[in-house]
């Protein structure tokens, strides 16, 4: 038996970096901030340019850099083994974020940075690689190839050139880069708002893309008086900690659109209820239910905030490009029974919107009377709506109608559902723009009538179900030019 060195081809194991993970422009830039926020930074500047076609990407921090021999284990493949002991606010751990990041989106990567006044570079080009060749300047070319490193104090410099990945095919627009660019600072909103706000003991932090500082896109809306956060657990694994914090999200009533909108999140509220997973403050993964629950409309107000420190890396299998997690078996039971629980919640939020029967100063589209005893439920002739409809039913059919509907109401099955599970009953819009989309067939009807539209706020203001969700109508006809009061 002999042993015999085998190294990886060079060209080869560095061009398949390129596939690490499954990054997309946002999740390679929060790789890089990753290293930022590891070397204590306190600004990260992102710069875009789409350089004639030929776009550039750099990224500078004024974190405590790294010096000539630091450098080249940085930019060294694998340079950090995933098992080893790190410090607790870490983010990273295979040594090969900033490489298969930068890969997956460029194929020339360079690195500057300043450590107590010594300034160094070195540059990985995936066209120019033979035999682990890479290019270390000295430090007045250095220098030379910074763009944006401030000359005086510590701080890196990440550039991307050759950015032949941004887009599925070999060619990306001026506009088409510029949607990409907007889309990587929401993103960075949404992965990083707790440094960016300081929350939960986070480090405060400020990230600028192309000179405009982000904000904080909070998932759980925290300062809104209609957000209900509710009591934090602590769930203890393999010797560490894991915070539950679940809210429940405000109901649409209680929002504008643009809020409910900014709130919902790229693909809206249906698809971005349940979990938030973040890793040292910093979210990994969002918008899942592992599996423990289905998606649907009466739980898409909950938003659930779990905790790990890195130490748990390795039991949560965090993927190397931070993009996914699995959820440890220890924990299904225990989450599973705090998912009941927040979905019946949430259900009651919807449950009674624009329903009650007891609001004052507000007209019910129910009544409810009670006579020797029985309970009866009708349709209340006195709405505004329903009675300007009865006006003109010359011919008595629609009285008809509405009788018959309360004759028809299915006690028994209505009975037996409210009792089984009263939290699965939805009988109010979970969407408001199906709402807005009645309100304007009302306003337009009750205008055509009373020719004066503070007259039409005025009656919509009183009815229902109007008159509960009146922040999210007023805003709406007011941005339409309509003025109700």
């Amino acid at each position: 038996m002999k042993y015999q060195e085998n190294p990886p081809n060079a060209a080869a194991l560095m061009t398949s970096a390129r596939s690490f993970g499954n990054y997309d422009l946002p999740g390679a830039v929060a790789d890089l901030i990753d290293n930022s926020i590891k070397a204590a930074a306190r600004k990260v500047s992102i710069t875009c340019l789409f350089n004639g076609g030929a776009p550039t990407l750099s990224i500078v921090d004024d974190g405590y850099g790294m010096s000539a021999a630091e450098l080249v284990a940085a930019m060294r493949p694998a340079s950090t083994n995933p098992s080893a002991e790190r410090a607790p606010d870490d983010l990273g751990r295979f040594g090969w974020g900033m490489k298969s990041a930068s890969f997956s989106q460029c194929r020339r990567l360079t690195v500057i940075s300043r450590q107590k006044g010594g300034l160094s570079a070195a540059t990985w080009d995936l066209d120019d690689i033979d035999s682990w060749r890479m290019v270390v300047y000295d430090e007045q070319e250095a220098f030379a190839l910074s763009r944006g490193l401030p000359a005086k104090g510590d701080g890196t410099e990440i550039l991307w050139e050759k950015c032949d990945r941004l887009s599925e095919n070999a060619t990306l627009g001026e506009e088409a880069f510029n949607s990409l660019v907007a889309y990587t600072r929401s993103r960075l909103e949404l992965i990083f708002h707790k440094f960016l706000s300081g929350l939960d003991g986070a480090k405060k932090l400020t990230i600028s893309v192309n000179g405009l500082p982000l904000e904080a896109y909070d998932p759980f809306y925290r300062s809104h008086p209609a957000t209900q956060p509710l009591e934090k657990e602590d769930l203890p694994l393999n010797g560490s900690i894991i915070r539950i914090s679940p809210f429940v999200l405000p109901h649409y009533s209680k929002l504008k659109l643009s809020e409910h909108d900014r709130l919902g999140g790229e693909e809206g509220f249906l698809r971005n209820q349940g979990f938030y997973l973040y890793r040292n403050h910093r979210l990994i993964i969002h918008g899942t239910w592992f599996r423990l629950a289905k998606f649907g409309e009466l739980s898409q107000l909950v938003h659930i905030s779990v905790d790990i420190p890195n130490s748990l890396d390795d039991v949560w299998k965090i993927t190397v490009d931070k993009s996914d997690a699995q959820l440890p078996a220890a924990l299904r039971k225990r989450l599973t029974q705090i998912i009941e629980k927040l979905r019946s919640q949430a259900a009651r939020v919807y449950r009674n919107k624009g329903a009650r029967l007891d609001r004052p100063g507000t007209v019910p589209v129910w009544s409810r009377t009670v006579r020797h005893n029985e309970i009866r439920y009708s349709v209340n002739r006195e709405h505004p709506l329903i009675a300007s409809i009865l006006e003109d039913d010359e011919s008595g059919r629609i009285s008809a109608a509405l009788k018959l509907v309360e004759q028809a109401f299915p006690v028994g099955t209505f009975a037996q559902d409210a009792s089984a599970d009263i939290s699965r009953i939805h009988q109010t819009e979970a969407d408001p723009r199906r709402l807005l989309e009645l309100a304007e067939t009302v306003a337009g009807a009750t205008l055509a009538e009373v020719g004066d539209m503070k007259e039409v706020g005025r009656r919509m203001k009183d009815q229902e179900p109007f008159a509960s969700s009146w922040t999210l109508i007023e805003d709406h006809f007011r941005n339409k030019g309509w003025k109700l009061v």
